[in-house]
């Protein structure tokens, strides 16, 4: 695992998801504070039930111009992600011995310390340094099972122990046993 800068997977829209459709020149086409539907798909003006979960903004942005290229000339059409509610799949969720097990949108970029400091840190009985990150191996089809050294991490201010997370990982902090 890598702790290098870069950009992250390309964001995937999902269920619940906030999205505004831009159509150049064309405004009354586009929308805003559009929420995709939990069946996964969008409407628009003059396009209706179109699947938008699953797809890339680009993606969709080529759809709904497809679907617009029968009423006007060549549309120019942006979708901008206003608030991911994303599904499982892009989300980091983070349980066991912390102050405020939570689950949270994948930010690209995202390293094991920005989630830790959403949650608040471990909690008094954390066994931070036997915490696993769970992670699907699209290649293989499996999840794989990688050591974090949270509490080195968090107490130590040990960089080495900061990881980048992908879009659905899972950081599993035990309890210590005394």
């Amino acid at each position: 695992m890598s702790t290098q800068e870069g950009p992250g997977e390309e964001y995937v829209i999902g269920p619940l998801d906030d999205l505004t459709i831009f159509v150049w020149r064309n405004p009354e086409l586009g929308a805003e504070k559009i929420q995709v539907r939990p069946d996964g798909r969008i409407t628009t003006p003059l396009v209706t039930d179109l699947p938008a979960a699953g797809k890339t903004p680009t993606m969709l942005a080529q759809d709904i111009r497809l679907q617009l290229s029968q009423y006007i000339e060549e549309p120019l059409v942006s979708v901008i992600v206003n608030q991911a509610n994303s599904t499982f799949g892009q989300q980091i969720r983070i349980i066991g011995a912390t102050e405020k097990p939570a689950s949270m949108p994948y930010r690209a970029n995202m390293t094991v310390l920005d989630a830790m400091i959403a949650v608040g840190g471990l909690s008094e009985y954390a066994a931070g340094n036997k915490s696993r990150l769970i992670r699907f191996d699209k290649g293989t089809g499996r999840q794989k099972e990688y050591a974090l050294r949270l509490a080195d991490l968090l107490r130590k201010g040990e960089s080495k122990a900061n990881v980048m997370l992908m879009p659905g990982d899972v950081i599993i902090i035990p309890e210590s046993a005394f």
